[in-house]
């Protein structure tokens, strides 16, 4: 079973016709997801990749009954587009951009309220429900299903915990990146409660890093609601104090944003910690006892 994504999502791709929305849209699409067309305002009426071209979100909506959009739009008119896609009904978006102002995401925060929109992103690699269907740039062909959940604020060590599970014998369920903007659109601890409920998720892991509050809350979440094990691994630390380490949101602002202190919390609260990431899959494997 996946959460959010699976093989009948119909996704759409905003930003479709640039560069980086074709060779994502074209990777989506080889690894069976069903793209059912783009947005690329002043383009509509075009074809592109075999698929429709729309200038706006609602007539593709219209059009092909999209639920999922993916966004590969600049940072400057990504926010537009985020709330373009809410306002269309589209159920499930996905912001792949990386740059986009804090002042344009707290605008954004505030407009989803009013409507039943989940955002996964910015800055984020995006979902996978391996062998069902990916929204976003996560590498395909080291995922496969099983029953592992993994959240994610990093791009790179999501695909280096999933290159161990799966490398290991095991597979996962959903991958999420929620991204590592200050704002994002899923918190850790969303991710977590959609996976707890998960019937087929028997482990969650959650990759964290410095910066910020969402592990600490999730852990906090978890020592009250834990219905399966999970796995944790803080990245960032040797990070020295008010320096950003690569994710925006990486920042140690306090004495309650460092790894130590995320850690220690974690472990209260039940949580298994890897102390290397190239331990994740080995402990994820232990956890199962197999």
């Amino acid at each position: 079973m996946s959460i959010l994504l699976n093989r009948y999502s119909r996704v759409l791709i905003q930003g479709f016709t640039g560069n980086e929305g074709t060779f994502h849209s074209s990777q989506m699409i080889e690894y069976g997801t069903l793209v059912v067309g783009g947005v690329t305002p002043g383009k509509g009426g075009e074809r592109h990749l075999g698929l429709p071209v729309f200038n706006s979100v609602k007539e593709a909506v219209a059009e092909t009954k999209a639920d999922v959009s993916v966004i590969f739009v600049p940072p400057m008119h990504a926010a537009d587009a985020i709330m373009e896609a809410a306002n269309a009904g589209i159920s499930l978006i996905v912001a792949i951009t990386e740059g986009i102002p804090v002042s344009d995401m707290i605008t954004v925060k505030e407009y989803l309220k009013s409507y039943h929109s989940r955002l996964i992103g910015p800055n984020c690699p995006g979902i996978i429900s391996p062998e069902e269907a990916k929204a976003g740039i996560m590498p395909g062909f080291i995922h496969k299903k099983g029953t592992i959940g993994i959240i994610s604020r990093s791009g790179t060590l999501t695909y280096e915990a999933v290159d161990q599970v799966s490398r290991l014998g095991m597979g996962q369920s959903t991958c999420i990146g929620i991204g590592g903007d200050p704002i994002v659109g899923t918190s850790v601890k969303d991710a977590v409660m959609m996976m707890m409920e998960d019937n087929e998720t028997e482990v969650i892991v959650i990759i964290g890093e410095i910066g910020g509050k969402m592990e600490t809350d999730a852990a906090h979440w978890i020592k009250e609601n834990r219905k399966k094990p999970v796995v944790g691994f803080i990245a960032g630390q040797t990070a020295p104090k008010g320096r950003r380490m690569g994710h925006a949101g990486a920042i140690i602002g306090g004495t309650a944003d460092t790894a130590e202190a995320k850690i220690k919390i974690m472990k209260e609260c039940g949580i298994i910690i890897a102390e290397s990431p190239a331990d994740i899959g080995l402990t994820v494997k232990k956890t199962l006892n197999l």
